[in-house]
């Protein structure tokens, strides 16, 4: 229901950065400028709600976060780091003894460990050091400024 009501406060009809053009054709905003639409590169500039939704849509899902890394480790998957991030049905939490440093550190860890969903891979923009397998980003599920995109399971 946060998704659908998201829906409608937004009047959301397509990614953050497309646009209408003439007929039926759609143009994005990019790094660039305003440019055609290319029908081959990923959806870029989608909420977690949007993923979802479209995975629902296709009859499939959004994978964990266990099952993205094992497929990136293993190299069934292609675009894993170099596009978007993508989104996970895992929701942002501590891995198992996991324990909070004392202090500061620790509280703004822990602050970011609620209403969260894990991203996984890299994009267009993320610095190098950021671009593994292993690592974990993190957005609310009505975020779609950045970089995110959709990875699909059966």
């Amino acid at each position: 229901s946060d998704g659908w009501d998201w829906v409608k406060t937004q009047n959301a009809h397509a990614p953050f950065y497309w646009r209408p053009a003439e007929g039926k054709r759609w143009r994005e905003f990019t790094l660039r400028g305003l440019s055609e639409l290319d029908p081959n590169a990923p959806v870029c500039h989608v909420n977690f709600y949007e993923a979802d939704a479209f995975a629902r849509w296709a009859g499939v899902r959004l994978p964990s976060e266990f099952e993205w890394e094992h497929a990136a480790n293993h190299r069934e998957v292609t675009q894993a780091s170099s596009e978007v991030w993508q989104w996970t049905a895992s929701a942002y939490l501590a891995y198992p003894g996991f324990v909070p440093a004392r202090g500061v550190v620790g509280e703004y860890n822990g602050k970011f460990m609620n209403q969260q969903y894990v991203l996984r891979g890299g994009s267009c923009v993320t610095p190098a050091g950021h671009a593994r397998a292993s690592y974990r980003n993190f957005f609310q599920p009505d975020k779609r400024w950045q970089f995110t995109g959709i990875r699909l399971a059966k």
